[in-house]
């Protein structure tokens, strides 16, 4: 019970400890399960006991058996639904050739030299090195944002970071899902034409159940076919549910077919999609927290101890100096961005909570199948996970001065309200070579916006997801300009110090107009326009003049 207890409570300081100090969640939740686990036992314990014992092992343990590898295996689900939910259709065709080329080329030099350069160093087979390679091709918002959340670069360069995370995840994982079921249905050996039709079944049923159930979901939830209050838990039990039946059918193909499913979910339209993915993100979080501790303290020192030679710098050296450079300058060729900004890139690419969760999982599963080498899986992966993140987390921002990028002044400007007079002078500045953002929970407003090529978020203004978009690290000034007055002077206080750097302004209210009073120090324009005003003089002046 205390095991249990503390594995929730550690997780979730580790969650606030990461949050408080801006470093990805990924890098306490490890280092904790280390220390309760191998480190724990071999330093500290008196009976060499690991104070939390995942797996059973004949006097004390959390789970019996393969126990800990179904646990794994339902939340490792989960997490790559929600992430398979965030992959738009329109957003891959809106990011860019370079973020296409990123996904696409990148991804597969990053799999193919990973592959050969593990091969060549460990001298493990070509399959469970093509598994490590296609690994580490995630690197994650949920490790990228946090590092670069407080380093002003250009939208164009926050923007291929944030997005290559974002679409790399699921692209990454099934590629992952894919190797690892080739491995098990080929036993370690040679390719049959029996092992190749065992992997064609894992890739149908895994697509067509994916497939179906999310149509299925999607038409019961369009439908009101299920209650409001149980539409996310419902959301759930069909996750786990398409995860256990494709399994039935097609031993390992449960990883694809929630992968396929999220994805496909994800680019239906489907009322309170906001509301499910908010609910699968806190899940994501409790499951992340607890999974990590658990992987982390399973690793045993012996397993450390494969990693203490050169040839595990080598490979780390290689796979960050080498082939990601590579991988980012092929990608980005042709590309709009400089020379200093492709170095940058090349420089920050942490992996992160997808890569080392499907390592845990498939390293010990290949493990259990007997398969040579298979120790090696999940210690390289958190190696490279770990120095990654370390790595970034310590030198991105003093790499972005060394290089050029790091912006000395934030000249965006972030409106808040995308009403027709914040379109129009949006506009105007966006003529005159700013970087503006409008905020707007209306989504009609949002969509006129964009029609005039403004970048605009529909998002909530109450929420804290707009502080996690790294594209406004190079915001510096604040204009709330909605027409409810409470809500702008809210939007002074809760942002201004994040984004209003070199000031932060609103609409005065017809209340101040009255008062007869001096224009507030954070009043835009003069003392007779408030919003309504404005408004008005829209109407008659649809345009801004010089």
């Amino acid at each position: 019970m205390v095991e249990l207890a503390g594995i929730i409570i550690l997780g979730i300081l580790a969650q606030w400890v990461a949050w408080r100090f801006k470093i990805p969640a990924i890098l306490p939740l490890i280092l904790i399960g280390l220390i309760v686990g191998p480190i724990w036992a071999e330093f500290l314990s008196e009976d060499g006991q690991k104070w939390i014992e995942p797996v059973w092992n004949g006097q004390r343990g959390l789970f019996p058996g393969e126990g800990l590898y179904y646990f794994v295996s339902l939340a490792i689900s989960i997490i790559l639904f929600e992430g398979g939910l965030t992959l738009k259709r329109s957003e891959v065709r809106n990011v860019g050739p370079a973020i296409s080329k990123l996904i696409t080329v990148g991804a597969g030099i990053t799999f193919i030299g990973g592959g050969i350069v593990a091969h060549f160093l460990f001298d493990l087979s070509w399959e469970l090195c093509f598994l490590f390679s296609g690994l580490i091709i995630v690197t994650g918002p949920t490790v990228i944002t946090p590092i670069l959340r407080n380093i002003p670069l250009k939208k164009d360069v926050s923007a291929v970071l944030k997005w290559e995370g974002i679409l790399i995840d699921p692209i990454g994982a099934l590629v992952a899902v894919l190797v690892f079921e080739f491995i098990s249905v080929g036993g370690g050996g040679g390719f049959t034409k029996t092992a190749l039709t065992e992997f064609g079944k894992i890739v149908l049923f895994g697509t067509t159940f994916g497939f179906t159930f999310a149509h299925a979901l999607a038409f019961a939830i369009n439908k009101k076919m299920i209650p409001h209050y149980l539409m996310n838990v419902v959301s759930l039990s069909v996750v786990l549910l398409v995860f256990v039946e494709s399994e039935i059918f097609a031993h390992e193909s449960g990883l694809l077919a929630v992968v396929v499913m999220g994805m496909v979910m994800g680019n239906i339209k489907l009322e309170n999609i906001k509301e499910l993915l908010y609910f699968k993100e806190s899940l994501s979080v409790l499951l992340i927290s607890i999974l990590f501790i658990l992987l982390a303290a399973n690793i045993n020192i012996e397993d450390m101890l494969l990693l203490y030679t050169w040839k595990t710098a080598a490979l780390f050296l290689i796979v960050v100096l080498i082939i990601r450079p590579i991988a980012v300058f092929a990608s980005t060729r042709g590309s709009r961005l400089k020379r200093k900004e492709k170095m940058f890139i090349s420089w920050v690419g942490p992996r992160g909570i997808v890569a080392a969760g499907i390592a845990s999982l498939f390293g010990g599963k290949l493990i259990i199948q007997g398969v040579e080498g298979a120790e090696y899986i999940t210690p390289l992966v958190f190696m490279i996970v770990l120095g990654t993140v370390l790595l970034n987390a310590t030198t991105a921002r003093i790499f972005a001065k060394l290089v050029g990028v790091f912006l000395t002044k934030s000249e965006g400007i972030l409106i808040i309200g995308a009403s027709k007079i914040s379109r129009l002078i949006g506009h105007y500045l966006l003529n005159n070579g700013r970087h503006v953002v409008l905020i707007d929970s209306n989504q009609d407003n949002i969509k006129r916006a964009r029609e005039l090529g403004l970048e605009a978020l529909n998002t909530d203004i109450y929420s804290d997801s707009i502080f996690d978009n790294i594209e406004l690290n190079d915001v510096g000034y604040l204009m709330a300009m909605t027409g409810n007055p409470e809500l702008n002077q809210y939007s002074i206080d809760k942002f201004g110090k994040d984004f209003g750097e070199h000031g932060s302004y609103r609409l005065i209210s017809k209340a101040e107009i009255q008062s007869n009073g001096d224009l507030p120090a954070e009043g835009l324009f003069s003392k007779t326009d408030d919003y309504t005003a404005l408004m008005e003089a829209t109407q008659k002046y649809p345009s801004i003049l010089e």
